[in-house]
């Protein structure tokens, strides 16, 4: 039963491994791995010194950085209010609304986004512009707003599955405790302070740290889909400038040592965030 598995993870997770060597070549298609010409760090040391580059790890940092933050405390705030709303039909329904976008597709919403912030025919301007008279704005053309837009997306679409994390978290504090606080003469913000949140301590802490494993991973799928040439310098993450270096320019070798340097960085977040989630929060997966 598990070798179908295991040879479809060998094909296409372990076998393209031996492609790392094209990172320390002057790798040329027609000359294959064996007959390329060595070059050592010579990759790795243009990444650090090309402006493009560096620009990209930057712009990636940032990103990723900000979609981190705001994908823990967005979840954690809708969840604490959800949980406050007695009626459970309606709150099943809001949960059901808030954590349908995450199973769609980022082609889908890339086609969405760019009619709804179109400069001349969106309808986020046409309201911006005839309810509050403000001049319309370049969303996706824009350095600024453009990341402004890719981080509000992202938690428009993800923060539905990160509620129900915490939605489940919150059904497992004991209801002993409320009803101690309230005896006490707790209000319900003081047991939000005193109770709830440290309750919840234990799982943001696990999310948050199994999220900084993707710092340098800003989301290539819905990059690729809204960002162009004139939001480069402020939009274009490592995942992107892989593919149009490597596939459209042909720099293989090059774009080879950008994506091996972030594999080792992530692999090195990982183990780290992984002891910490162990330290502080006794989270282990084996």
């Amino acid at each position: 039963m598990l070798l179908p598995a295991v040879i479809l993870a060998f094909l296409f997770n372990y076998l393209p491994m031996f492609g790392v060597v094209m990172a320390f070549q002057n790798y040329k298609p027609w000359t294959g791995f064996l007959h390329s010409d060595w070059v050592g760090l010579e990759h790795f040391r243009s990444m650090f010194t090309r402006t493009d580059s560096s620009q990209v790890i930057w712009n990636t940092f940032i990103i990723a950085t900000l979609k981190i933050v705001f994908i823990i405390i967005v979840p954690v705030s809708f969840a604490l209010l959800l949980n406050e709303i007695r009626k459970m039909a309606f709150k099943r329904t809001v949960q059901t609304l808030v954590y349908l976008p995450h199973f769609l597709s980022w082609v889908i919403l890339g086609g969405i986004l760019v009619d709804l912030l179109s400069p001349q025919s969106g309808l986020v301007n046409r309201v911006l512009q005839g309810w509050f008279g403000i001049d319309p704005i370049f969303f996706l053309g824009d350095g600024d707003w453009f990341r402004f837009t890719v981080v509000t997306s992202h938690i428009w679409k993800e923060f539905g599955y990160g509620t129900i994390i915490y939605l489940a978290a919150l059904a497992g504090i004991n209801p002993n405790l409320y009803e101690a606080a309230e005896v006490d003469g707790a209000n319900r913000w003081q047991q939000t302070i005193y109770i709830t949140l440290p309750a919840l301590v234990p799982i943001i802490v696990v999310c948050t740290t199994l999220e900084l494993s993707n710092i340098l991973s800003a989301g290539f799928d819905q990059i690729f889909n809204l960002y162009n040439p004139m939001v480069y310098d402020k939009g274009d993450i490592i995942d992107t400038f892989v593919y149009r270096v490597g596939i459209l320019d042909q720099q293989m070798s090059f774009s080879t040592a950008i994506g091996l340097f972030k594999s080792v960085v992530s692999l090195i977040l990982v183990v780290i965030v992984y002891r910490i989630a162990h330290k502080v929060a006794d989270y282990r997966i084996f």
